[in-house]
């Protein structure tokens, strides 16, 4: 069994920053990518920001060079720090990873999401 717990989200000014973690526990053998999802209230959900076992980084253009993933391999946990948040990031942000289990399958998992809503 593998879980993705969420936490970070929470009220805050426009203006202002956030820092989101998402922790990945269970029967996991490894990780390879790990990402971050927001659905605005009405929205599809899309990709915020996405970072691969090797670092690397991708960002939808809506919040580059404001919001900045990381992840910390050793306690396989994925960040998003958030700055100069605006009204429009407002949604719930939902943690995703592609996990290989201790049976060798490998499959996207996904947290329970945790709100961000901007106040103007």
């Amino acid at each position: 069994q593998v879980q993705l717990v969420e936490s970070g989200g929470g009220l805050v000014q426009a203006g202002g920053s956030l820092r989101l973690s998402c922790a990945a526990s269970g029967s996991i053998f490894s990780i390879n990518a790990m990402g971050w999802y927001r659905q605005a209230p009405g929205k599809q959900r899309e990709l915020v920001a996405v970072i691969t076992s090797g670092g690397s980084t991708n960002y939808a253009d809506s919040v580059k060079g404001r919001f900045t993933i990381s992840r910390d391999n050793a306690k396989n946990t994925v960040y998003l720090q958030m700055n100069s948040l605006n009204p429009e990031d407002t949604a719930v942000y939902y943690c995703n990873a592609e996990i290989r289990d201790w049976k060798l399958v490998m499959r996207g998992y996904w947290g329970q999401g945790t709100q961000v809503t901007v106040s103007s």
